[in-house]
């Protein structure tokens, strides 16, 4: 029986490291293909070039920008959920958790319909003109992320005991001192990993970018767009060199959660 169950469990392992090494070599091939169909002075060149430097420049602009107004109203709303229970919680919890499973596409389009309102251009009046503007790609890129931002930070608060909180409340701290100077401690790296993922998101956002604020060159045209605009030019030099640049993000952005995550089991 022992004998049986040894082989068994060497089989699956066999079985396991075949499945690990398929997926790996199967990615490894895809971004070797891109290799094949340039050479390095040609991506140097074309990363170099006026319209790639605006495309990332505007992505790192945009991408911050809509993650900074994401995190700032995410942590009190994530807080409230994960702390308090009213009625219609659920509803609300489901509602706001829509621009996970929604495509991106269709959220660009809502934003475009609300803003042909005249609520919606009411809005853009006081305040700036969005639809097809660079404005525009900060409010697709935040409605986008706002979903994902509230669901890790949520996760985040509900592994913190409550009862930390309470603590501090018996030892004279309002409420808010509570969670500024009790929670938020305790959440730091939950946040910090959620603002990476949030971030890296925003960055390659582009559903509701192009739907909402168009793809207009050297305009609008942030790294995913700039792929689709040169990949209609067929200019594919220029698109292996923007692919390449958003690779090297999520390798960065890998690091990051990966360091985080050990500093955290070392704890």
């Amino acid at each position: 029986m022992g004998k049986d169950a040894g082989i068994g469990q060497d089989r699956f392992m066999l079985s396991a490291y075949l499945i690990l090494g398929f997926l790996t070599l199967y990615m490894a091939m895809l971004i070797g293909s891109l290799l094949t169909h340039t050479d390095l002075p040609t991506i140097m060149g074309t990363l170099l070039s006026a319209e790639v430097l605006y495309a990332l420049k505007l992505s790192l602009f945009t991408a911050s920008v809509s993650t900074a107004l994401c995190i700032a109203v995410a942590i009190p709303a994530a807080y409230i959920l994960s702390r308090s229970d009213f009625r219609g919680k659920a509803f609300v919890d489901s509602l706001l958790d829509l621009p996970i499973v929604v495509p991106p596409v269709a959220l660009g389009a809502m934003l475009l319909l609300f803003f042909s309102t005249s609520l919606g251009k009411g809005i853009e009046a006081g305040t700036l003109a969005l639809m097809f503007e660079r404005p525009g790609i900060v409010v697709a890129q935040f409605t986008v992320i706002t979903g994902l931002a509230l669901r890790l930070l949520k996760n985040t608060f509900d592994l913190i005991d409550p009862g930390f909180e309470d603590l501090a409340r018996t030892l004279g701290y309002t409420r808010f001192q509570a969670f500024a100077h009790v929670t938020l401690p305790l959440a730091q790296r939950g946040i910090f990993a959620s603002i990476v993922l949030v971030w890296a998101r925003a960055f390659g956002e582009y559903g509701a970018t192009i739907t909402f604020a168009g793809a207009t060159t050297m305009k609008t045209e942030t790294l995913p767009v700039a792929i689709y605009l040169n990949l209609a030019t067929a200019n594919v030099a220029a698109t292996i060199s923007i692919v390449l640049i958003l690779i090297a993000v999520g390798f960065g952005v890998l690091a990051c959660l990966r360091l985080v995550g050990k500093e955290a089991r070392t704890l």
